[in-house]
């Protein structure tokens, strides 16, 4: 097979992979809402991999089209380790959307969202800067949910086994027009994100030991969001970046890279 007819169902796999990490989107404006009021939010979010993150996954589906027997004995092949480390750690795709937040006083809310694979529960308080402009900051907790990821592209990954944990902190600036009609909020963000699996016994020979991969990343970056509607329906749209560093060991073998990440999204809102 030639090179140029190997990228297709390079960038198709890469493009298939399940999301996780940075995108888990905010979808919420800098304002915190009143105490009492819920807004709910169903929509998309996506995660594409860029830079050494995208050239880490191309490189070992390169590795196992013109080698069937990766990944190989333990230690080996540091190649195939590091796309299987993006393959869990960070991942890309599109996943559906939902959240729901709770004002809960003192210009403070706490908020439960999902996509895909994973949850994310946070608390974050505002503050107004003046009539139209606010300030806020919190921290979220996020989680893989086990069992629900697909069984990845890349052989001897079993995202099916894997687990998930990781903490980030949002600091927002947004602006709101008279009556809520549109909403505007820039920030950054940087979190932490803790992979593992236990086994991939089915990608392993009989009698092998099962595979096992282990992962952090550790990432920040800005993004950018706006809302438009009226009243208590609302669209919103988000665009997340990312640059992080991805290290830990798969199969014996232990890697460290960097990369990028944009995690575009979108949401329709209710507020009652």
């Amino acid at each position: 097979m030639t090179r140029s007819r190997r990228l297709v169902p390079a960038a198709l796999a890469l493009l298939a992979l399940p999301g996780c990490g940075a995108g888990l989107p905010l979808l919420h404006p800098a304002r915190t809402l009143p105490r009492g009021e819920v807004r709910a939010a169903a929509g998309l979010s996506s995660d594409f991999a860029l830079g050494g993150f995208a050239d880490a996954t191309r490189d070992a589906l390169h590795d196992e089209s013109v080698n069937p027997n990766v990944p190989g004995p333990s230690g080996t092949d540091p190649t195939y380790a590091k796309g299987a480390l993006v393959a869990a750690a960070v991942g890309a795709g599109v996943a559906p959307f939902a959240a729901a937040r709770v004002g809960i006083g003192w210009q403070a809310e706490g908020g439960l969202a999902y996509t895909g694979r994973g949850l994310r529960a946070d608390v974050r308080r505002s503050f107004d800067l003046d009539e139209h402009w606010t300030l806020s900051a919190g921290i979220g907790g996020s989680a893989a949910l086990y069992g629900h990821q697909q069984g990845g592209a890349l052989q001897g990954v079993d995202l099916t086994s894997l687990r998930g944990w990781g903490a980030d902190v949002p600091v927002l600036v947004g602006y709101e027009s008279d009556g809520g009609l549109y909403m505007l909020w820039i920030g950054a963000r940087a979190g932490w994100d803790e992979v593992q699996i236990q086994s991939a016994a089915s990608a392993t020979p009989i009698g092998s030991p099962p595979l096992s991969l282990s992962a952090s990343h550790v990432w920040g970056g800005p993004l950018l969001g706006m809302a438009v509607g009226f009243r208590h329906v609302h669209v919103a749209f988000e665009l997340d970046t990312g640059y992080g560093t991805v290290s830990g060991d798969f199969n014996g073998s232990h890697a460290q890279l960097t990369g990028a990440t944009v995690a575009p999204s979108s949401a329709l809102w209710w507020r009652f």
